[in-house]
C-alpha cells in the first residue's frame, strides 16, 4: 500500500464531512465565504510548518520514508505525501465542530 491510498483513507471521509457541514452553514442561514477563507488561511499555516518541521526532521535524520511507497515528489526533503495529515486535519475538525455544535436559536449577525 502507497502512502497515498492511506492518505485517501482520511482525505475521503475528511472532505465529504466537510460538505456536509458546509450544507448545513447553508441551511441553517450562515455565510460559508468566511468559513471557507478561514479554512483555508489555517491550511497555508499548518502546511507551511509541516513544510518547514518536516524539512527539518528529515535532515536530521529522526525518520525516512520507504520509497517504494512513496510518489517520488517532494517538497525539500518531505515528500508530498506528508502533506495529507495536516490537510486533513484542517477539513475533519472544523466539520465536526460545525455538525456536532446545537443549532437552536436563529444565527446572529456576528457568527455570519
Amino acid at each position: 500500500m502507497t502512502y497515498w491510498v492511506l492518505n485517501l483513507c482520511f482525505l475521503v471521509p475528511a472532505a465529504a464531512l466537510l460538505s456536509a457541514a458546509l450544507l448545513r452553514r447553508r441551511r441553517t442561514g450562515l455565510r460559508n465565504r468566511a468559513f471557507t477563507l478561514r479554512l483555508a488561511g489555517t491550511a497555508g499555516v499548518l502546511l507551511g510548518l509541516t513544510a518547514v518541521f518536516d524539512n527539518l526532521m528529515i535532515a536530521v535524520d529522526l525518520f525516512g520514508y520507504n520509497p517504494s511507497r512513496i510518489s517520488g515528489a517532494f517538497l525539500g526533503l518531505a515528500p508530498l505525501e506528508d502533506f495529507a495529515y495536516p490537510l486533513a486535519a484542517v477539513l475533519l475538525l472544523p466539520a465536526l465542530w460545525e455538525l456536532l455544535s446545537p443549532r437552536t436559536a436563529a444565527p446572529s449577525k456576528e457568527n455570519q
